[in-house]
């Protein structure tokens, strides 16, 4: 069993930035694909980034690219997602997810975060 911990989100105006960080509870973390998820009210949970065990695969949804940069330390058994040029339209939990296969935007990954807020003000 995976446990992830996230933390960083918070309120942003618009055009800020802010860094999550999720920690793995997980020895072998680094065998790990990570992933970031995000859920605004209403709407269902999309796929937002993720990157495999060696940083070998970066996947990210097209709304994010060039604004967000997703990262991991396997040393640290902690992955990253720095979101800068953020949008009101970016507001919603964030989750950090993990896997052993490649996480895809149709993926469910097996192991979730309890997620962090992330409200960015117009």
């Amino acid at each position: 069993q995976v446990q992830l911990v996230e933390s960083g989100g918070g309120l942003v105006q618009a055009g800020g930035s802010l860094r999550l960080s999720c920690a793995a509870s997980e020895r072998t973390f680094s065998n790990y694909v990570m992933g970031w998820f995000r859920q605004a009210p209403g709407e269902e949970r999309e796929f937002v980034a993720a990157i495999s065990w060696g940083i070998r695969s970066i996947v990210y949804h097209d709304s994010v690219k060039g604004r967000f940069t997703i990262s991991r330390d396997n040393a640290k058994n902690t992955v990253y997602l720095q979101m800068n040029s953020l949008k009101p339209e970016d507001t919603a939990v964030y989750y950090c997810t993990a896997d052993r296969s490649m996480i895809v935007p149709a993926s469910k990954p097996v192991f979730w975060g309890q997620g962090t807020q992330v409200t960015v003000s117009s």
